[in-house]
């Protein structure tokens, strides 16, 4: 009489890469950087989604003037206007012979596209500058958490008597950076240049 060996149930394994943050998407990018791309385009949207009625309305124009289509119908518009003026199509009046209606109008047009442009130029150096901001304390963490990083790798290395050839350069290394200090020589250098 053989013993009874009890089923065989396979154990359900833990599958690691299905939680780790840098675990390729479906995209080949890793769930990090999927996070980081969504972040941006949901605050890209909202901001969108918060522009007035005149920004969105200048934005749309500005976006159209910048298009082939705005060029063809340009050259298709002052092209039959030039044609019928100079006597080019007979089934046309020549309403403007000396081209002065045309030059006002383009003069209008112009003062109008460059406002609409100016606007649309406004609203985007105001983001260019969040986006500054956002990189600059970025970079002010990022540069903090190395110096954070360089003490302790110090410490550790003093701890196990390990020397180097760079111990003259960590008592700078160490040291945080100063924003202020930063700007104020960037500031001065500057305006040492500007002086003729």
């Amino acid at each position: 009489m053989t013993g009874h060996r009890p089923p065989h149930t396979e154990q359900p394994r833990h599958d690691v890469t299905a939680t780790s943050p840098d675990r390729p998407g479906d995209a080949g990018l890793s769930t990090v950087l999927e996070r980081n791309i969504q972040a941006l385009h949901d605050r890209r949207r909202r901001q969108e989604a918060h522009a007035s009625a005149e920004e969105k309305i200048a934005e749309a124009i500005t976006r159209f003037t910048g298009s082939m289509l705005f060029v063809y119908l340009h050259l298709g518009f002052f092209g039959i206007w030039i044609a019928a003026n100079l006597g080019w199509i007979p089934v046309l009046p020549r309403w403007d012979p000396s081209f002065v209606v045309l030059a006002m109008f383009a003069s209008v047009e112009a003062i109008f596209l460059s406002t609409f442009v100016l606007i649309s130029q406004n609203r985007m150096a105001a983001a260019a500058d969040k986006r500054a901001d956002l990189d600059l304390q970025i970079s002010l963490l990022a540069e903090h958490e190395v110096t954070k990083l360089t003490a302790l790798v110090a410490a550790i290395a003093e701890r196990l008597e390990v020397r180097t050839d760079v111990d003259h350069e960590l008592h700078e290394i160490k040291r945080d950076v100063a924003p202020e200090a930063v700007l104020d020589e960037l500031e001065t250098r500057a305006a040492g240049d500007a002086r003729p």
